[in-house]
């Protein structure tokens, strides 16, 4: 080996040899079969279609409900929704009203239908009491709780009530008789409609009649607006004494109400005492002792 071969080995520089990869070889196919594919691949590709075809796709139609049957929430949260009128022309109250007693009274107001409230009540709200009171307090309308135990005023605007009261010496047990103007509760505690009130006004009327209070106390709004029949505020209407069948009335705010306003639970006392200050105005009228049984302080 010559020097300048044996030095190029020796610094690594000489050439390097690498084995070739090995190359598959392929088989030569005839035209003819290349043109004509086998069962078997026809096979193949049939499988692969149906692979990568999409899915049809189903449309499934929702089931309607009965066109008869709302939903079972569709009272608790809305008004009226069909197409019915909101305004109906009252029809004339049963000219027997006046002469009924207070049994007779009651169980035509548990079976009454004289408006659309009577088809989502649990129960008429037709009072409680003593029916020879004094006192009459007339609230708005029937709320949940009202609906589900038929009486006024309970839960929490009830116990607030009863507080009041006691403050007066009085009690829904023994010197004062609560109503309301509506004796079934209005689909999410709305207030009713005036067809609404004229047809359940009957009602309320001859309970007026049969107590014969001195002095009633029109709690919340809606109550005072439908005895005393206009739209004017309860800030307009209070700390005046008003007349309803010959009946003074004075108007306050509802219980309610005074649960979410504190400071107006003051106003409200306020009015409760022009209601015993014009209760003993009527009994100085009649000539009876102030102080009376039925009537508290």
């Amino acid at each position: 080996m010559a020097l300048d071969e044996s030095l190029i080995e020796e610094l690594g520089l000489g050439p390097i040899w690498v084995r070739r990869a090995v190359v598959p070889v392929v088989p030569v196919v005839p035209a003819e079969e290349t043109r004509q594919p086998t069962a078997q691949v026809e096979r193949v590709q049939q499988v692969v279609e149906a692979v990568e075809a999409p899915a049809p796709v189903v449309i499934r139609e929702a089931p309607q409900p009965e066109p008869d049957v709302p939903p079972l929430d569709a009272y608790d949260d809305l008004p009226w929704t069909d197409d019915a009128p909101v305004h109906i022309e009252p029809a004339e109250a049963p000219s027997d009203i006046h002469t009924l007693d207070w049994d007779a009274l009651a169980a035509r107001v548990a079976n009454c239908e004289r408006c659309r409230l009577c088809e989502r009540r649990t129960n008429t709200v037709f009072g409680v009491g003593d029916r020879e009171a004094d006192w009459m307090l007339i609230g708005e309308a029937p709320g949940e709780n009202e609906d589900k135990q038929g009486e006024p005023f309970v839960g929490q605007a009830g116990k607030l009530l009863d507080n009041m009261l006691r403050a007066l010496a009085l009690s829904r047990e023994s010197n004062v008789y609560i109503a309301n103007v509506i004796k079934c509760r209005p689909p999410g505690n709305r207030n009713p409609e005036l067809d609404e009130v004229a047809r359940c006004e009957p009602y309320l009327q001859r309970q007026v009649e049969l107590v014969k209070p001195k002095v009633i106390v029109a709690m919340g709004r809606f109550a005072a607006q439908s005895l005393l029949k206009n739209e004017a505020s309860i800030a307009s209407m209070r700390g005046r004494v008003h007349e309803y069948r010959g009946v003074p009335v004075i108007v306050t705010y509802h219980p309610a109400y005074l649960l979410r306003s504190l400071q107006d639970k003051a106003k409200a006392w306020a009015d409760l005492c022009l209601a015993r200050s014009t209760y003993r105005d009527a009994l100085a009228a009649l000539g009876v002792e102030q102080g009376a049984e039925k009537g508290g302080i």
